[in-house]
């Protein structure tokens, strides 16, 4: 067995911290659709266990920036507005792009399908009159397991990984990306 991952910068978050940090995305969420009327991306960063701010889940998130960005500037979809947060609870971001939202959950899909990273990436896609669209609601398949490749909500509904099991997939996943990139 490999050697854990170490992700903290902070300390362990409880359960009432990560739900009043639901509650805010959700506010600024609620404002963005309100302000602009176009979709928004709400992003976030997978990472299980009660420590969810430091070095891995921010490289993670950064890199889902870069690419949300490039994504958009290639397809000449204007980004409205873009707010990024670095927090104890998780970093996390939120696009408003200038763009129809079944256009937008279908590219944000590729994305986390395609990209090395897009795994770790929790990209929501929201639209004003329609709330948040799923996968399944655009005809795509159900996320996967990190670590089996089963659906991703049987085993995290069942607690069948350890944590450290994944927190040391997504170290790998990442170290693997860093290291391709580099060469």
């Amino acid at each position: 067995m490999s050697a854990p991952v170490r992700t903290a910068i902070g300390a362990e978050v409880s359960l009432d911290q990560m739900l009043d940090a639901r509650e805010r995305r959700a506010a600024r969420q609620a404002f963005a659709l309100a302000c602009f009327r176009e979709p928004l991306v709400s992003m976030t960063v997978v990472m299980p266990g009660p420590v969810k701010d430091g070095w891995l889940p921010r490289r993670v998130l950064d890199e889902a920036l870069r690419e949300l960005e490039t994504m958009c500037r290639a397809r000449g979809w204007p980004i409205l507005s873009r707010e990024v947060l670095w927090q104890e609870t998780g970093p996390e971001a939120l696009y408003v792009v200038d763009v129809d939202a079944r256009s937008l959950k279908s590219a944000t899909i590729e994305l986390e399908d395609h990209h090395p990273l897009g795994r770790l990436w929790d990209l929501d896609v929201i639209a004003r009159w329609q709330g948040p669209l799923s996968r399944q609601r655009l005809g795509f398949s159900a996320r996967r397991c990190l670590v089996c490749g089963q659906p991703a909500r049987v085993c995290g509904r069942s607690r069948q990984h350890p944590h450290e099991e994944l927190l040391n997939t997504i170290g790998r996943i990442v170290h693997e990306y860093d290291l391709r990139s580099a060469s």
